[in-house]
């Protein structure tokens, strides 16, 4: 069991370092075009995309908790209807994206604030790469069934090939054509599209015989496609609520000025560290749970989440230690701004106690992910948002600290470099980052104590 759980895992980690990698090479490129605008209209520009995409987050979800139970079940009719639906429908929402592409840019350029000249370029880089959301969007879905199938060495293969299409063509095209800047998006562009085109060659390279005599139109008849949308409908709630609260931690960030701003998104940077990890033992759990509820087997699969929760708790504690002795080494790759990292250094222990009470949120998403439990996660996404406003502004109601309008002169810097907080605004960031964890620990335990009910509905007729 320990060998199936790293041959899933490891893949995956190997694919989520890379993540990433085309963000910073964007940043890179722009960033020696020579103006800083350049950079900020990358980063306004891919936020737009992070906050879009990741609310189609449950065409992979979705389709790798169905394809597990399919595979287990040995059923690889029902798996390629599977992929099927799961492809068509990545096809809608990138139409839908497209049509609604002019509402999201306006809405999203109500809420973020930057100059006039980054807003321009950030809608350059959209307006390309949104051309792309068919390709990205069908991703999803290979990715999800590949896991589903107990393959996590294609999905690596194509992660680690597109950042390198990516890189090379963003280079290519800014650097040594007229492009200039739009060379960024039009790389990532063509990286998209190669990623697809690399997603159906291994496709077919290794499971073409699952495809012949499948029919499209009966995999999207009647009962089926319902059932498919409704799952999905809960895991679209689930990924509203993550955005609430990413947004939210961000935009109260901001409330108490530029310093703290950067020291809570340089901590969000270091937590997603640790996720890439963790996340690689959730998608084992979400195979092997999806795959033992499709073979009946009740004993392997309490066996495998067991597991996976050994591997979950040591990688845990690992992060631990990282965070411990390597914390300010860590923020010193981040930023050279001594007074930022300083400031980070107090807030420290926060990103310390996260992985240790917050890891088994990923793993738990894995497991119920794979058992298709999918009103359980919507579930406990939705009491964790609201656990994660209801304590943060409780605790600064409390402290007598103000909700809304820029803390002036939070953060001061002395002649001999000193660097001193407001005591509200500290308290507040405090209470924030605890607000963010209370999150991560209503999550956990919530699916800690619906793990039971699960089993006994999906192994009901199965001898203990």
């Amino acid at each position: 069991m320990h060998g199936r759980i790293l041959r899933l895992a490891l893949p995956s980690i190997l694919a989520n370092i890379t993540v990433p990698l085309v963000g910073m090479a964007d940043t890179a490129i722009a960033g020696h075009l020579g103006h800083a605008s350049f950079i900020g209209g990358v980063a306004v520009g891919t936020m737009l995309f992070d906050l879009l995409y990741w609310n189609f987050g449950f065409l992979r979800v979705g389709t790798g908790g169905l394809a597990a139970q399919a595979y287990g079940r040995k059923d690889m009719r029902e798996a390629a209807m599977i992929f099927q639906r799961g492809f068509i429908t990545s096809m809608l929402c990138a139409l839908a994206v497209w049509v609604l592409q002019w509402f999201v840019v306006q809405g999203a350029f109500l809420v973020i604030d930057c100059t006039p000249q980054v807003k321009e370029l950030a809608l350059t880089y959209f307006n390309i790469r949104i051309w792309a959301a068919p390709a990205t969007l069908s991703m999803f879905v290979f990715k999800g069934w590949f896991i589903g199938m107990q393959d996590t060495v294609r999905p690596m293969a194509i992660d680690v090939f597109v950042n390198i299409v990516n890189i090379v063509a963003s280079l290519l095209f800014t650097l040594r054509t007229p492009l200039g800047f739009a060379g960024v998006a039009w790389g990532t562009l063509l990286a998209q599209y190669s990623g697809l085109l690399l997603s159906f060659i291994l496709l077919f390279a290794k499971y073409r015989h699952i495809f012949k005599g499948a029919d499209v139109r009966v995999s999207m008849r009647g009962g089926r496609l319902a059932s498919f949308f409704k799952m999905n409908g809960n895991l679209f709630l689930r990924s509203v609520c993550m955005i609430l609260i990413y947004i939210g931690f961000t935009t109260i960030s901001a409330h108490f000025g530029d310093e703290l701003l950067a020291v809570s998104s340089i901590l969000m940077k270091l937590l997603m560290i640790f996720s890439f990890f963790i996340d690689g033992f959730a998608y084992a759990g979400e195979a092997l749970s999806g795959r033992y509820v499709g073979e009946r087997q009740r004993g392997l699969f309490n066996d495998a989440v067991r597991k996976i929760f050994i591997w979950g708790a040591g990688i845990s504690v690992l992060f631990l230690f990282v965070y411990g002795f390597a914390g300010r080494f860590l923020l010193g790759i981040m930023t050279d701004d001594n007074t930022v990292i300083e400031l980070s250094l107090g807030y420290m222990p926060w990103l310390m106690l996260m992985p240790l009470l917050g890891g088994a949120a990923f793993i738990w998403d894995g497991v119920f992910v794979g058992a298709t439990e999918t009103k359980t996660i919507r579930n406990s996404m939705i009491f964790a948002a609201a656990g994660f406003f209801l304590f943060y502004y409780a605790g600064i109601a409390l402290a007598g600290i103000p909700a809304s309008g820029l803390m002036e002169d939070a953060v001061s810097v002395a002649s001999d470099g000193t660097v001193s907080v407001a005591g509200k605004a500290s308290l507040g960031i405090h209470i924030l980052c605890g607000a963010y964890f209370a999150h991560l620990v209503i999550r956990s335990l919530y699916m800690t104590l619906r793990y039971r009910p699960l089993v006994k509905r999906k192994f009901s007729s199965v001898p203990v």
